[in-house]
């Protein structure tokens, strides 16, 4: 998943049509994309894929994107 900065805001509200967000409890939230996150420092970062997998765990080397760290430490009880 790219960790682009974004150039310009897109508003998607206007579409009519919810984002779907998906929880998981051992896992990453899951967006329908395209989506942009604003990081504690300001900065935005996007995504232009169908579906985003965010970090929820800190683990990640692709911060706010997962990238299945979680799974090194197994499942939780």
């Amino acid at each position: 998943m790219p960790n682009v900065p974004s150039e310009a805001p897109r508003d998607d509200r206007r579409s009519g049509r919810p984002r779907r967000v998906t929880m998981q409890r051992c896992g990453p939230i899951l967006v329908d994309g395209p989506v942009e996150v604003e990081l504690e420092d300001g900065t935005t970062v996007r995504s232009d894929r169908f579906r985003v997998a965010l970090c929820t765990c800190r683990r990640s080397r692709r911060w706010p994107w997962c990238d299945t760290s979680h799974r090194e430490r197994g499942q939780r009880a």
